[in-house]
């Protein structure tokens, strides 16, 4: 069955659950009880990625996520660091991490890919055309799917030169990142211009604005519980498409409904 990250911020202001776990110990809960509900991996995040976060500190991005990596690599639970610092990853890998996700693909500090290679991890590679504040002028596209297809083997082949085997990579096609919300849609009808590179990839549409965007009514509120039931759709097309994972906030849901697509396809 297509893995299921279990998204960790670690942080005060991203978009959904910004300031739930900064406390270490409702972080561990939180996690523990992910990992309870069918997590495969754990994505932990110290500094939010949504549009106009202000960035923090490599020091706070790293006192906020390093103890409660250790504590749950202590566990045997896989962990992911999700960052843009490369001092960050190599520390994170340090106190346990076994991915690093960086959803820049290596853009945002260019010694990321060297150190993760260095490393040994695995790399999640996202696409990206620049930073938060500045995403969605750069949200031009022609054909979405094949024009970010194009761009991540530009990447795929940058973590080669710096020495990372494509065995140990993971493409993300940066779902709500530096794309409109059509754009996000055109690149997940397009998913299989990504897995025709032949790598394993990760999705993400975890409560973003695009889905939001697809389910507003004129007099009803998009709430947390109907964005999730719009990411467990997404990510069962992802996953029939040929996903090796998704990243969500609601592991259970998103179980149950690759537990249904598996009973559906009779395996």
């Amino acid at each position: 069955m297509t893995g299921i990250w279990g998204i960790l911020n670690i942080t005060p202001d991203s978009f959904s659950d910004g300031g739930r776990y900064l406390d270490r110990d409702t972080a561990l809960a939180h996690a523990r009880a992910l990992r309870a509900q069918g997590a495969t991996v754990i994505d932990v995040g110290g500094e939010s990625t949504r549009p106009g976060a202000t960035r923090v500190s490599v020091a706070e991005e790293q006192a906020r996520v390093l103890p409660v990596i250790a504590a749950l690599a202590t566990d045997g639970i896989p962990v992911s660091i999700d960052t843009l610092n490369a001092d960050t990853a190599v520390a994170a890998v340090q106190a346990g991490a076994r991915i690093v996700n960086d959803v820049s693909g290596g853009l945002a500090d260019e010694r990321m890919l060297p150190a993760v290679a260095a490393t040994g991890a695995d790399i999640a590679i996202g696409h990206w055309r620049g930073p938060s504040d500045d995403m969605y002028a750069q949200a031009q596209y022609r054909r979405a799917a094949r024009e970010v297809a194009s761009e991540l083997r530009g990447r795929v082949e940058a973590a080669a030169a710096a020495g990372i085997a494509p065995s140990r990579i993971i493409l993300d096609p940066g779902i709500g990142f530096a794309k409109s919300g059509e754009q996000n849609w055109e690149v997940l009808r397009g998913l299989d211009e990504i897995t025709s590179i032949g790598l394993r990839v990760l999705v993400g549409t975890s409560r973003k604005r695009f889905l939001a965007e697809t389910l507003a009514d004129a007099d009803a509120e998009v709430t947390e519980q109907r964005r999730d039931l719009g990411t467990a759709v997404t990510s069962v097309l992802a996953a029939r498409a040929g996903a090796w994972a998704v990243r969500v906030h609601d592991v259970a849901g998103t179980r149950d409904a690759l537990r249904v697509l598996t009973a559906w396809d009779g395996r």
